[in-house]
């Protein structure tokens, strides 16, 4: 005796789809969540119809590679807009602030103090102590413009 036997095949493409639904919050990456679709599409076309296991296999794996493909294309063509562009980029979060020459930027570099923070710093020469804007960075090192 089977220890599943009397379990509804549409039961358990419709929690395997719930579970990659699940794993796709859990774990973000937009892969799961079209074959967590595909799941629960055959789930609803095995409850709907009497489909045979070696038919749900291939209806399932057929919907998935569908949702999978548009999904990339549609993702290509919608790319998803992060919330805050410069979250991980904390030399450009400083664009527009003010900062103090510490060492002073003689052909072309040198490094300014910025809060709690000493940079390295690009732009035209100033002594130190002189007061810059921030105007950019390039990797770690501060784009700097003297305040007018």
């Amino acid at each position: 005796m089977e220890p599943f036997s009397d379990l509804d095949p549409h039961w358990a493409w419709l929690a395997l789809g719930l579970i990659l639904a699940t794993a796709e919050m859990a774990v973000p990456g937009f892969f799961l969540i079209w074959l967590a679709g595909a799941a629960l599409i055959t789930g609803v076309a095995v409850w709907l119809l009497p489909i045979s296991f070696a038919l749900q296999i291939v209806i399932f794996a057929v919907l998935a590679i569908v949702a999978v493909f548009l999904g990339r294309n549609y993702l290509r063509a919608n790319p998803v807009e992060a919330a805050d562009p410069a979250m991980n980029r904390r030399g450009a979060r400083l664009v527009g602030e003010a900062a103090t020459v510490t060492q002073g930027i003689e052909n072309g570099s040198g490094r300014v103090h910025h809060g709690d923070s000493e940079w390295l710093a690009r732009g035209p020469d100033c002594p130190p102590g002189t007061r810059v804007r921030i105007t950019g960075s390039d990797g770690v090192v501060l784009l700097v413009e003297p305040v007018a």
